[in-house]
């Protein structure tokens, strides 16, 4: 079994650069294989009378800082990608040759504006594609627009945090993918575990990160990078034993 871990940065970089270089630079000491970033214009998806609004507006990433992250990450020699949800995120990505895209649930409902342009503009570059579908919407859609990508569905409950009792596990080892929204590393390693026994040969496990002094909206549901690096050890160790 073969597993790709993804950390899932979201709001936790607090719109610093300096914050988003040690979380990917931490990541990558963790044994992570990615970080992955969110691509958004806030007027796009929240109101302005957002209880979080002044941290998800400072939380936007530009193009600017967005290549800056991707040549850091480069130099780390970690991947790097997005979840984007506007179209011309997606070409300026291009440019920066990112090798995948992450497709956020609230973009699979294809509510928000642009949504079906975006997933038709990842679909153009027929890279790869990571998918979570936690909040709904139509499969068979999805699925015809990405018909050319090599795709990744992963389980995902869209709940922050997500309650260990509320995962249908019989559901989620249908799977390859595992977008972790629990407290803690035992669902992660659950899931590896159950992968392992069913013979799966690639899995995707993506999971929120911070830094230990993280207070933005996404915090309380991030895993911190010490014990991000404990359970990618575990999941490795799954990852090579014979059973």
């Amino acid at each position: 079994m073969k597993s790709f871990i993804v950390a899932e940065i979201a709001s936790n970089w607090e719109g610093s650069l300096t914050t988003a270089k040690k979380l990917i630079s931490q990541c990558k000491v963790a044994g992570a294989d990615a970080v992955k970033f969110q691509m958004w214009r806030a007027n796009d998806l929240y109101s302005p009378k957002h209880p979080n609004w002044n941290e998800i507006k400072k939380s936007e990433i530009t193009f600017k800082k967005a290549k800056i992250l991707k040549q850091f990450a480069d130099k780390k020699k970690i991947d790097f990608f997005c979840s984007a949800f506007y179209p011309e995120a997606i070409d300026f990505l291009e440019k920066l040759n990112v090798k995948q895209y992450k497709i956020a649930s609230r973009t699979c409902l294809m509510k928000d504006p642009f949504s079906e342009e975006t997933l038709l503009s990842k679909a153009k570059t027929k890279k790869p594609v990571i998918i979570s579908m936690g909040m709904g919407g139509n499969v068979n859609k999805i699925k015809k627009i990405f018909k050319k990508n090599k795709s990744t569905f992963c389980y995902c409950i869209s709940k922050y945090p997500t309650k260990f009792s509320e995962i249908n596990w019989k559901k989620a080892i249908t799977f390859n993918g595992f977008s972790d929204h629990t407290i803690g590393i035992s669902a992660s390693i659950l899931f590896a575990t159950l992968k392992k026994i069913q013979g799966s040969k690639n899995i995707l496990i993506e999971k929120h990160v911070k830094l230990p002094n993280a207070i933005g909206p996404d915090a309380s549901s991030s895993l911190d990078v010490e014990m991000f690096k404990v359970m990618i050890t575990i999941i490795r160790q799954i990852q090579t034993s014979k059973i």
